[in-house]
């Protein structure tokens, strides 16, 4: 028996239309994930969702990886709005001004960063990896800043 749906469509998706004709959902597997992404060096971003490999044109969305110690240039995403959610480890995100200010999330937290917002991501931990799911309007655009120094972030070198 055939389920029987009567609505209307409201919009038109057809920018979306596989060379076939139809408007699918597009998986991408795990292992074939798309790293031709902006990268900040020691951060591992991996594509799931986003213009480099599906028909996405205003959402990226993916994994980031850190190794254990790792901090990552300063840094901005330009125009890109980008949510964040820890999948396992600890993580530190500087800002502010010289980035003298920071936040500490724990796995199952959220963060959201604001466009043009300079930040430098950290992984706490010195033996266990980071893992971020990461979303970014309209792409994963990332800018990288100068260099600073360790020893300029505050309760950077002396975590446990």
């Amino acid at each position: 028996m055939t389920a029987q749906t009567d609505y209307v469509l409201e919009g038109d998706n057809s920018q979306y239309a596989s060379e076939g004709g139809r408007v699918i959902p597009v998986v991408t597997r795990a292992g074939e994930e798309d790293g031709r992404t902006g990268q900040t060096e020691g951060a591992t971003r991996v594509s799931g969702v986003g213009p480099q490999h599906t028909p996405a044109t205003k959402i990226w969305y993916g994994k980031v990886s850190n190794e254990p110690g790792y901090r990552s240039l300063a840094h901005h995403h330009g125009e890109a709005e980008t949510g964040g959610y820890v999948l396992s480890g600890r993580a530190r995100i500087y800002f502010g001004e010289n980035y003298q200010d920071y936040i500490d999330m724990d796995e199952g937290d959220w963060v959201f960063v604001p466009p043009f917002m300079p930040h430098i991501e950290c992984n706490l931990s010195r033996t266990e990896p980071l893992h971020w799911l990461t979303t970014r309007t309209p792409d994963n655009i990332v800018v990288n800043l100068p260099a600073v120094a360790d020893e300029s972030l505050p309760n950077w070198l002396d975590r446990p």
